[in-house]
């Protein structure tokens, strides 16, 4: 299997595992090191003794991006005017929004699913769920709550898990 990373990360991979193995390394030490086998370092061994081309790697097998990086850069850039800015009535990104901003900007379809592997490989972003608070939350009374009836709880308690006395 392939390993991730473009056909110049790959080229550098293969001819430092030659340097290596040039240096007295052992093959074995060196895949271990590298991450692949000890025939791929005989292979690379070989491949670099019958020219300079040898060790080129091929570029990656598929069908191109439909979004180059300079437009992963733009993307980026347009989420992080968050979704009120494109209309939505909260501050809150899904899928399905980032695919509607895409079509709108790029005038480029995606799949939904293949726009959540966009956003979490590409850009880097991940997940989260919103923090849920009460809107009628008193953030001074929780502080007073926590100041002086959490210790006075806590000190009524007995035994190992601070359990309310039974009487």
């Amino acid at each position: 299997m392939r390993p991730k990373g473009s056909a110049a990360e790959l080229e550098r991979r293969r001819r430092r595992a030659v340097q290596f193995v040039e240096e007295g390394e052992s093959p074995t030490l060196i895949a271990r090191f590298l991450g692949c086998s000890r025939s791929s370092i005989y292979r690379w061994e070989e491949q670099a003794q019958s020219g300079e081309e040898g060790l080129a790697a091929k570029p990656h097998p598929g069908r191109k991006r439909r979004l180059s990086p300079e437009e992963h850069r733009e993307l980026e850039q347009l989420l992080l005017r968050g979704p009120r800015a494109y209309g939505w009535s909260n501050d809150l990104w899904t899928a399905t929004r980032v695919t509607e901003v895409i079509r709108r900007n790029f005038r480029k379809k995606f799949h939904v699913e293949h726009v959540r592997k966009i956003v979490k490989e590409r850009l880097g972003w991940t997940s989260q769920k919103p923090e849920r608070r009460a809107r009628e939350r008193d953030e001074a009374e929780v502080e007073r709550w926590v100041r002086e009836e959490f210790p006075r709880i806590k000190k009524r308690g007995s035994g190992e898990r601070g359990a309310p006395r039974i009487s």
